[in-house]
């Protein structure tokens, strides 16, 4: 039964708390001019497809980071890995070059930003968008992608950004 407490809070509070409890991946999607790139850490990434090949991500519609890589049409989804906490939280705020003194090469099929030493990478071309609240729901095509660490990837839970292994 639900604390009484938890009933008389604004439901997107509650139900960040419950959803909270679920962890998440973190994956950096970066995009944009290849001169000025663009990166963010979304809150969803998954598998949608394997005919055609489809992750999705979640980007809120808020996002500065966001017009520049959908402008370009393509994307490279990075999957953090342990010891990435500081590019996470890097990736998460507004603002600001993230990408300065970061490495990055571009990524094989689009060009997009390939971060150094990620646990994977999904290379994408933006397939579909959909409004979906305060958020898009944006579908990518995946046309490269390669698992590269042995090491556990980063998942947020409970608020607090972890390694998986």
């Amino acid at each position: 039964m639900p604390d009484r407490s938890e009933l008389t809070r604004p439901i997107s509070e509650h139900f960040r708390t419950v959803l909270g409890r679920l962890p998440t991946g973190v994956v950096v999607v970066a995009g944009g001019d290849r001169e000025h790139p663009s990166g963010l850490v979304v809150g969803s990434f998954m598998s949608v497809s394997l005919e055609p090949p489809l992750v999705a991500v979640c980007v809120s519609r808020t996002s500065t980071s966001w017009p520049a890589i959908e402008a370009e049409g393509r994307f490279c989804a990075n999957v953090l890995g342990e010891g990435q906490e500081e590019l996470a939280r890097r990736f998460a705020r507004s603002g600001g070059d993230k990408f300065a003194g970061v490495g990055w090469s571009p990524a094989p099929a689009t060009g997009s930003p390939l971060l150094d030493d990620v646990a994977a990478w999904i290379d994408c071309r933006i397939y579909q968008r959909y409004e979906a609240g305060d958020h898009w729901l944006v579908l990518g095509e995946v046309l490269e992608l390669h698992g590269l660490a042995e090491s556990g990837a980063l998942v947020f839970h409970s608020g607090v950004i972890r390694p998986l292994s």
